[in-house]
C-alpha cells in the first residue's frame, strides 16, 4: 500500500529534464540564504565532538535535517529545507557529520552511511528540549543515516516520521554509478574532498594506515577498502557495504518513512527503488517521480524544492496522524 504509484511531481522546465543540469545547478550554481543558526557542540562518549547549527523558537514541533557525503548544515539542499520548516513553525536542527562543520574532528574516524551512533546523539539533544513532536529529513547520505537509524534502533515515542531524499538503498551500485560515463565529475569532486580530510588525518595519525594507498585511490571502493572500513570497525569494502545499505534493514522500520527518489537521479540504480517492497510494507512509503536530479527537485517558483514541501505534506498526512 505505501508504494506512491504516480508522483505530482515533474520538472520546470526543458533543461531541468537534463539530470546532470538539475544536479549541478541546484546543488552548485542556485544561490540560497541560511538561516540564522546558533550552534552547539555535542560532546561524544568516545571523545570526539560534532556541531549542530540549530533555530529554536517553538516547543511543538522540531526538524532534524541529515545532509549528504562530503556536505554540511550550509548545503543549498539543507537551507532551503532550513528556511521552508522555519516558515512553518518548525523548531531546525541541522546536525553536521564529524569533520563536516569547518573544523576537523579529533579521531582518525570520520562519518559512513551507517553512523547512526552520531545521529543518534544529535537526536538525544532534540529530545532533551521536550519537543512534542519530532521529524527528520535526510538527503542522499543522511537519508541513508536516517533508515539505518529507523531499522536498527527502537526510536523515542515522539520521533513521528522521517523521508529520505534521493538515498541510496544498497549502497555498492552506487559507489559503481560514479565510475560510469559523466558521473566521474561526480566521483572526482568527492575524492578531491575526501582526500583532503584524509592528508589531515595523515598528519593527525600518521602510523595508522599506508595514507599514500589511500592518496592513490581512483574510487570509492579504494577508499572504502583502506579507510572507512579498517577505521569504523568493519571486515573490508564489501562488509560495509552490506551493513550499511538500508535495504538490509526496511523490515524492521516501524515508523512511517516515505523514501524519495527521482528514477533519473544520476546516483541511483535500480536496487534503490524497492517497489515490491513497499507495496507490501506499511511503514516504508516510495514515490519515484520522472525527473529531480540528485537532492534537486527544483520547481518553476522561489527557491523552494519540492523535497521539502513533500516532506511537509507527508509529515502532516492523515497517515502520521493516526500513526499508521
Amino acid at each position: 500500500m505505501p508504494l506512491i504509484e504516480k508522483s505530482v511531481y515533474d520538472s520546470p522546465g526543458l533543461l531541468f529534464d537534463n539530470p546532470h543540469f538539475t544536479t549541478i545547478f541546484i546543488n552548485k550554481i542556485r544561490t540560497t540564504s541560511r538561516p540564522d543558526y546558533k550552534r552547539n557542540r555535542i560532546e561524544l562518549n568516545d571523545g570526539d565532538f560534532i556541531d549542530i547549527d540549530f533555530v529554536q523558537h517553538s516547543d511543538k514541533m522540531a526538524l532534524i535535517l541529515c545532509h549528504g557525503l562530503e556536505g554540511s548544515s550550509f548545503r543549498n539542499y539543507n537551507n532551503t529545507a532550513a528556511n521552508y520548516f522555519i516558515q512553518k513553525g518548525f523548531s531546525v536542527f541541522a546536525w553536521n557529520n564529524r569533520s563536516c562543520s569547518g573544523e576537523m574532528n579529533r579521531l582518525p574516524k570520520l562519518y559512513h552511511h551507517a553512523a547512526i551512533e552520531d545521529l543518534n546523539a544529535a537526536v538525544d539533544f532534540v529530545l532533551q528540549r521536550d519537543f512534542q513532536q519530532i521529524f527528520l529529513l535526510g538527503f542522499s547520505m543522511g537519508g541513508v543515516q536516517i533508515l539505518n537509524y529507523f531499522g536498527k534502533t527502537v526510536t523515542d515515542e515522539r520521533i513521528k516520521a522521517a523521508v529520505a531524499v534521493s538515498s541510496p538503498v544498497y549502497l555498492k551500485s552506487s559507489a559503481d554509478a560514479l565510475k560510469e560515463g559523466f558521473n566521474q565529475l561526480y566521483l572526482k569532486n568527492f575524492l578531491m574532498a575526501i582526500k583532503r580530510k584524509l592528508r589531515q588525518k595523515s598528519k593527525q595519525f600518521p602510523d595508522l594506515l599506508d595514507w599514500g594507498r589511500l592518496e592513490r585511490a581512483k574510487d570509492f571502493n579504494e577508499i572504502d577498502e583502506f579507510y572507512t572500513a579498517p577505521v569504523h570497525g568493519f571486515d573490508d569494502a564489501a562488509d560495509y557495504y552490506r551493513k550499511a545499505s538500508p535495504g538490509n534493514v526496511l523490515q524492521n522500520i516501524k515508523k512511517p518513512v516515505l523514501i524519495l527518489n527521482a528514477l533519473d537521479d544520476p546516483f541511483l540504480r535500480t536496487n534503490s527503488y524497492p517497489s515490491t517492497f513497499a507495496s507490501n510494507s506499511d511503514f516504508v512509503f516510495l514515490e519515484t517521480p520522472k525527473k529531480g536530479g540528485h537532492c534537486a527537485f527544483p520547481l518553476k517558483k522561489g527557491k523552494t524544492s519540492f523535497s521539502e514541501q513533500r516532506a511537509y505534506e507527508f509529515f502532516n498526512s492523515e497517515i502520521i496522524s493516526k500513526g499508521l
